[in-house]
């Protein structure tokens, strides 16, 4: 395996998982829109903003174990897609094919994490 896809398999799962909650966050800023108070809105943007941080935990935890990305956000896309089956629309399919995509990167990056890691760990 050579370099280039060793560091790909190593940071395209994070920083896409990053974008990806990022992505969702944004969703979370209609409740400004909703005439709430200053606290009340604090409250419902941080409810909004749940499925973000539980995807950053996540990210936080599969950084290390890959394995925990790999089941998570596979099992995320699962989730989703079932809860949303019947519902047409583009995003629903984008919110569940790309913690699809995800996992499938933690699995492989957990599956050849001594080739990718051989790499970081090495002294030129």
């Amino acid at each position: 395996m050579n370099k280039t896809l060793r560091q790909i398999l190593f940071w395209a799962p994070r920083i896409l998982g990053i974008v990806f909650a990022l992505f969702l966050m944004l969703f979370s800023f209609d409740v400004i829109d909703l005439g709430l108070g200053f606290w009340e809105t604090v409250g419902a943007w941080f409810m909004h903003s749940i499925p973000s941080i539980v995807l950053i935990i996540i990210i936080v935890l599969a950084w290390k174990w890959e394995w925990i990305g790999a089941l998570a956000f596979l099992g995320v896309a699962v989730w989703y897609a079932l809860m949303t089956r019947g519902i047409q629309g583009s995003v629903n399919l984008v919110i569940s094919v790309i913690p699809f995509i995800l996992g499938l990167l933690f699995l492989a990056g957990w599956i050849w994490r001594k080739q990718i890691r051989s790499d970081r760990h090495s002294v030129s």
